[in-house]
């Protein structure tokens, strides 16, 4: 038996020497199965990922057949050096990383900007997410979010140029079947694209959108490229650049005209069942306030140039005359010698000045604009704390205008003054106070500690709503209050939003108008504009008329102006 036994146990002792030799090898072939199947995934999910974050709840997002992995694989393999095929591979890879990273940057801009990503003018959009980043979570916030963005950007580059490698090699390995698979998935997929197979959604099952999204951002380039010489040519057409100084504003002469923006204020604030409870309430309250003040006003819509931020595009908007949707626009725009509502003020006489509460560093473009001067939050004079993005409340600018401008014997008036307390985040609020109260601002200290803060607030969509409809209605109460307290028979104030908040509280389809009002106490001055057909009050119907923001200036300038009574001169300081 122990010579039966020899064989078997020498044959035993060699497959177990064997054993450990084979299932390495067997695990590192189904490793590198699940890397090739990993790579394969991760590159079909780039090429048919969306860059607007609700078509992620389309089913149809998910069950699509991009054409642009069949054909790059195809052409790859028909370059006969190994060495230029690893290098396309990663230069394609590389290149779908872009797109990739350009993708969910739209997927931010639609959120918060209601539009997608420029790869040419919106980089200097980002000291304003720093900004909004620092107000939320500070600056431990900045530092963090930097570097998830940083990492996250080599991460997407990393993986997408690894997996073309990882997919070109295995490829090569298997060039007939890879060949067959490529020349075949065209196939069907020009067949599906020809008769119309849609999935859920009615989203096509043939998919190219990566390829319309790459031409779709050069061709985004090209037209910046054409509309700077476009722009160059409508910055020219100006109807009033010859009228006499003597023909301009000649039914406002003698008045202090007050441009106010409310941040953030749009149509969606009084039309949108989730947001206008408490607003709709302060414009029908203080349209009867303000009436019974002897104040006469009449409101339209004006659509805006933008959404959810780019406050100074709208700015520029309304007082050139032109549309200003982008950076390239506005850069030439204020490097013009276009005129502007303020200086066109300027020209009739009028003492012009902005005041700009949400200012805090210097504004060169003022003298483009056409301001005497310039306030902001360096040289009036608060030291109470910060709320959110504004540095101080609006009562605390209207009250310090009243005080040092607006009260003391002055000239007539033409006065910009965006109002920022209903900026993102909308959190902490300041609360309406006495206007005796108001003070230096230290009063604000107090008040900033109950209030509540923006980490706790953007936690909660609903939140969010909730303290933008309440920031909205906290600097229309302000205004109301100013005119009924401050307001004279020459006091006329024009008060707008400037654009709508963002997606994230008005949702994806929301318009770009925003509200506009005129109110004051001479009715003349209303009856002016009665073939606006604007409604009576501080409340816009939903049928009023409405306009592009760029139309406003000559629309005014035609009011007020040539076709009014030439012969009435400004009004001596008062």
């Amino acid at each position: 038996m122990s010579v039966s036994e020899a064989p078997a146990s020498a044959s035993e002792e060699a497959t177990a020497a064997a054993a450990p030799e084979k299932v390495p090898g067997r695990f590192k072939k189904i490793a590198g199965h699940a890397l090739t199947a990993a790579a394969i995934l991760l590159i079909f999910a780039a090429l048919i990922l969306p860059n607007i974050i609700s078509r992620f709840e389309r089913p149809g997002t998910y069950v699509r057949l991009p054409i642009e992995g069949f054909v790059a694989i195809g052409l790859l393999l028909l370059i006969p050096s190994s060495k230029w095929k690893r290098i396309a591979a990663g230069v394609l890879g590389a290149g779908l990383g872009l797109l990739t990273i350009e993708k969910m940057l739209d997927m931010g801009f639609y959120k918060f900007l209601a539009r997608p990503f420029d790869p040419v003018l919106d980089w200097v959009l980002f000291d304003d997410a720093e900004s909004f980043v620092k107000d939320t979570a500070g600056t431990p916030g900045v530092v963090g979010a930097i570097a998830v963005i940083a990492l996250l950007v080599v991460l997407v580059l990393g993986l997408t140029t690894l997996s073309a490698l990882r997919i070109i090699k295995v490829a090569d390995r298997h060039r007939r079947i890879t060949l067959s698979t490529a020349v075949s998935g065209t196939a069907l997929w020009t067949v599906l694209l020809l008769i119309g197979v849609t999935t859920f959604n009615n989203i096509p099952l043939a998919a190219q959108s990566s390829y319309a999204y790459a031409y779709a951002r050069a061709h985004m380039v090209k037209r910046g490229i054409n509309d700077e010489r476009n722009f160059a040519r409508e910055v020219q057409i100006d109807a009033y650049a010859t009228t006499p100084a003597d023909q301009l504003l000649t039914s406002l002469r003698g008045k202090d005209v007050l441009l106010t923006f409310v941040e953030s204020y749009g149509r969606s604030a009084i039309e949108d069942p989730a947001l206008n409870s408490g607003t709709v309430k302060v414009l029908d309250d203080g349209s009867a306030s303000l009436a019974k003040a002897g104040y006469v006003a009449k409101s339209g819509w004006l659509t805006s140039p933008t959404a959810g931020g780019g406050s100074w595009l709208a700015h520029s908007t309304l007082l050139s005359g032109l549309w200003i949707n982008n950076q390239q626009r506005y850069r030439n725009l204020t490097s013009s010698d276009r005129l502007t509502l303020t200086s066109l003020f300027k020209k009739a006489n009028f003492d012009t000045m902005s005041v700009m509460p949400g200012a805090t560093r210097a504004f060169p473009e003022g003298n483009f604009y056409g301001y005497n001067r310039v306030y902001d939050s360096r040289n009036t004079g608060y030291v109470g704390p910060n709320f959110g993005w504004g540095p101080q409340p609006d009562q605390y600018t209207l009250d310090w205008f009243q005080k040092n401008v607006h009260g003391p014997a002055h000239s007539p008036l033409f006065v910009e003054m965006p109002l920022v307390s209903s900026h993102t985040p909308w959190a902490p609020l300041p609360t309406f106070i006495d206007w005796d109260d108001v003070g230096d601002g230290s009063i604000y200290t107090q008040l900033q500690k109950s209030a509540k803060h923006a980490g706790a607030v953007w936690k909660d969509p609903a939140k969010i709503k909730h303290e933008y409809g309440r920031s909205v209605q906290y600097t229309l109460t302000t205004i109301i209050s100013y005119l009924e307290k401050f307001g004279d028979d020459n006091t006329v104030m024009v008060f707008l939003g400037d654009h709508q908040p963002a997606p994230i509280v008005v949702g994806d389809n929301a318009s770009h108008d925003v509200p506009i009002t005129i109110v004051a106490k001479d009715k003349a001055v209303l009856d002016k504009i009665a073939d606006w057909n604007w409604t009576d009050g501080i409340k816009p119907a939903t049928n009023a008329p409405v306009w592009q923001m760029s139309d406003f200036r000559d629309k005014f300038l035609t009011a007020y102006g040539p076709n009014a009574d030439v012969s009435r001169a400004l009004s001596p300081p008062r």
